[in-house]
């Protein structure tokens, strides 16, 4: 990976035309080919990017660019449209490349998987009594993440999401639907987990007769102290 802080002004060419007026800021080659520039602010965005596959060359400027303070172009052309991005750098303040090697990819923590294997052990926050039958109860149309009975031994299906919408509760509606036809599990009941649930979605749950169940992530895997909180 390249990567350059410079006063720089850039043109995009192609399916839309964009300009950069100069100023100071850091430019990305990547491994891959892509060329990033970005500002300081924005967040991870750049304020204009070229997408490999591309081609990036190094050109002199011409006479025009040199009087006005050019010191060096690039040119990056996407290999498979007329996209093109020219940048004109007229001060370089760093210039380094790094060897980053092969990245392992993101490890997610407190995925839905995480979620309903912390659940599955510790079934009794769905309620007191509350016992587990089985994760990823197979169904004709999916799998319930949980089946579970409660007290009274009666059958209770539970949809897990990180942050719980109104797709979510549409999604184990469906599954109520098909669970309820089967004699040997009737009647089901619903239970709509999440770390986060919309009001919508709430609301939605509560006309269905869906019970929503907010879950502590951090507490479930003995990170945060819940006693210990003053509030």
């Amino acid at each position: 990976m390249r990567i350059v802080v410079a006063r720089c002004s850039a043109r995009y060419t192609g399916r839309l035309s964009a300009s950069l007026p100069a100023a100071t800021r850091l430019l990305v080659v990547k491994a891959d080919g892509s060329v990033l520039i970005h500002a300081d602010g924005g967040s991870y965005k750049p304020l204009n990017w070229m997408s490999p596959p591309c081609v990036l060359t190094v050109a002199v400027p011409d006479d025009d660019a040199a009087e006005r303070g050019v010191r060096e172009v690039w040119l990056v052309q996407h290999s498979k449209s007329d996209d093109r991005l020219e940048i004109e750098l007229h001060e370089v303040l760093h210039d380094s490349a790094h060897e980053l090697g092969v990245d392992p990819g993101l490890v997610k923590d407190g995925v839905e998987a995480h979620l309903q294997a912390l659940l599955a052990a510790q079934v009794h926050l769905l309620g007191a009594g509350h016992s587990l039958v089985r994760r990823e109860f197979p169904t004709a149309i999916g799998p319930v993440d949980i089946l579970a009975r409660d007290a009274a031994g009666a059958t209770v299906a539970v949809e897990i999401k990180r942050r719980g919408d109104i797709d979510g509760v549409e999604q184990l509606t469906r599954y109520l639907e098909l669970l309820n036809r089967d004699p040997n599990l009737a009647p089901v009941t619903g239970v709509f987990a999440a770390q986060e649930i919309k009001p919508q979605a709430r609301v939605l749950a509560h006309d269905r007769g869906i019970r929503c169940v907010v879950l502590d992530y951090d507490a479930m895997r003995g990170v945060d102290d819940v006693d210990a909180r003053l509030f």
